[in-house]
Order: C-alpha cells, then sequence, then structure tokens
C-alpha cells in the first residue's frame, strides 16, 4: 500500500495537517457509514451503494479499503440511527466514518431544532467510532429528493426546507471541525436526466451515486 495516499486521506478530511496513526502496510482501512436509505442504497444493487463504490475507487487508487460496515435504514430519522448503532454495539475503532442523515427528519416534519441536537450527537457518535480522530470523519449533505418524479408536485417547498435542514448539519459539521461534502446539487439533476433516479422514481441510481464518489475523491484530493 502507499502510504503517502492513506496519510493524505486523513489529513485532507480534516482539512489540517495533524498527526496520523500508523498502520501496517498489509492491512485494509475499516470503513463505517451512517445513514438512512441513501447510504443503504434502496433500489441499487448492493455494488452501487455509494459507500461500496467508494470503497472500490479508494482500493483502486492505491488505499485498500475493506467492505464497508453499513448501519442504515430507508425511513431512519436521527433517532432511529442512534438507536440502531446503540443496537449494534460496535466494538472496533474505524479507520474511516461517514454520516448522511436527516431527509426523514424532514419528510415526516420533524422540528429542525430537534434535528441539530440529535444530529450534533450523531456527529460525535461518529467521531468516537473513529477513536476520536476527526479526521477519519466526514459528513455527506442531504440530497434534494423534489428533484425526482417522487418530489416533483412539492419541489419547491422540498428544496427549501432540505437547504434548511443543510444549512444546520453544514454549520454543525464545520464547527467541529470535520470535513462536509455537498452533494445536493448533482442530485437537483434528477429532472434533466432521469438515469440519475432509480427505478422507484425517489432515490438515487447507482449513476447518481458514482457522481457522488467522484465529487468525494476530488474533494479529499486523494490524487
Amino acid at each position: 500500500m502507499n502510504l503517502k495516499y492513506k496519510y493524505s486521506l486523513f489529513a485532507i478530511l480534516a482539512l489540517a495537517v495533524g498527526p496520523i496513526l500508523a498502520q501496517s502496510a498489509d492491512e485494509s482501512l475499516r470503513y463505517l457509514a451512517l445513514g438512512d436509505s441513501y447510504t443503504i442504497g434502496e433500489s441499487v444493487p448492493e455494488a452501487r451503494r455509494w459507500p461500496v463504490q467508494l470503497a472500490a475507487a479508494l482500493t483502486a487508487r492505491g488505499v485498500p479499503v475493506a467492505s464497508p460496515r453499513i448501519i442504515a435504514t430507508t425511513g431512519w430519522r436521527t433517532d432511529n440511527l442512534k438507536q440502531g448503532i446503540q443496537a449494534a454495539q460496535l466494538q472496533d475503532e474505524y479507520d474511516l466514518v461517514s454520516l448522511l442523515i436527516g431527509v426523514n427528519n424532514q419528510y415526516q416534519g420533524k422540528p429542525v431544532d430537534q434535528y441539530a441536537a440529535e444530529y450534533e450527537e450523531l456527529l460525535a457518535m461518529a467521531i468516537g467510532l473513529a477513536g476520536g480522530r476527526k479526521e477519519r470523519v466526514f459528513v455527506v449533505s442531504i440530497p434534494d429528493y423534489g428533484y425526482t418524479p417522487f418530489g416533483r408536485s412539492r419541489r419547491e417547498e422540498i428544496s427549501r426546507a432540505l437547504d434548511e435542514f443543510n444549512s444546520i448539519n453544514r454549520r454543525i459539521t464545520e464547527a467541529h471541525g470535520v470535513a462536509y461534502i455537498n452533494i445536493t446539487d448533482l442530485s437537483r439533476r434528477g429532472l434533466d436526466d432521469p438515469e440519475l433516479v432509480a427505478s422507484d422514481g425517489l432515490h438515487p441510481s447507482g449513476k447518481q451515486y458514482a457522481l457522488w464518489v467522484e465529487r468525494m475523491l476530488k474533494q479529499l484530493k486523494l490524487l
């Protein structure tokens, strides 16, 4: 394994230079993905889920990543994800942890202040699962389902609401010094390019998730 790529991964995730824990060159990075239907890849094959695509892309670029451990279920809100993490009784320390959560808080009409408090708690849990190393954690913005056949009739309303939720999670993420990857603009291509939407008319397709991964790789500056 080319260690400079692994060091770059951790350093850029933190957006700052910091100490990096040594790891055996023949070990793969352990990746934990936390979220909801977007992270579990509702309506796409397992290989097209974005965490799986990201792990494969990193491995192809000389940063071996094991098959991601995914804790996510369609329909989960922030409180459900917290319960799911606790139920999993995770004992391992992960080399990379991602967090994407909030669309179901918005869809189910939960208060934004409740989301803010629970999201910040989840971010702290993610950092803890990365051994307290913020440079091992990154957050992905909530995609906009208003740009799908399912949400098209309420597009403006949905987009306004999700902009508010994303402004909250971005503010909290950056205040904690964690990398934030905005993919919402990519999801807003869904009505112009139907191939970016899964067959259910609601969730992203594998093609859209590939665009997310391209954005992640560019923002993480691995090459």
